[in-house]
């Protein structure tokens, strides 16, 4: 038997994406909360269990409950889970919803190595161009190399961009020897 969660992560998944891709990551944390307390209640759960219902009906029973105060595109996806016999596991969507919010509002550690001190001003620079790229928080830690030649490496978790001379000139002798 398939995990309830396997059987969600789909679900939470897509419903993060939309809430990060229209910027209502919070109000639609809250509706899947209120949708887990929703569908978790007796007398709509027993409307769920109800072969002779439809997705429909099930669907807009739970949105009646819900009310007219939710996020949009909510109600499409509570129609969705309802098509596809999955409205049950509303609990865990809002758990792995949780999970995947709460990886997105972390601060993304990155290391910045050049071959100089870089000013102030460069890094604050950096520093914004990296939030917007990596849409998290960046907590930057500067370091000097200057073996570097110029330029500098940037890494955060498993992106690496080396824009250092070192790293270009290993590129030119890697292209010309072959």
């Amino acid at each position: 038997m398939i995990e309830p969660t396997t059987l969600a992560r789909p679900y939470a998944r897509a419903a993060f994406q939309y809430a990060v891709d229209n910027s209502a990551v919070d109000s639609w944390h809250g509706a899947l909360e209120t949708l887990a307390a929703v569908v978790a209640d007796p007398t709509v759960a027993e409307v769920l269990d109800d072969p002779a219902s439809t997705a429909a009906q099930r669907a807009d029973t739970v949105s009646a409950v819900l009310g007219d105060d939710i996020p949009a595109g909510v109600a499409q996806f509570v129609a969705v889970m309802a098509e596809n016999h999955r409205l049950m596991l509303a609990a865990e969507v809002a758990v792995l919803f949780a999970e995947l919010k709460s990886a997105l509002d972390a601060a993304a550690n990155v290391t910045v190595t050049s071959a100089f001190d870089v000013p102030g001003a460069t890094l604050e620079q950096l520093s914004a161009t990296l939030t917007t790229k990596l849409g998290k928080t960046v907590d930057m830690t500067v370091e000097t190399d200057p073996s570097l030649i110029g330029g500098a490496i940037i890494r955060a978790g498993d992106m690496v961009i080396d824009g250092s001379v070192r790293g270009r000139l290993h590129k030119l002798a890697t292209t010309l020897k072959s």
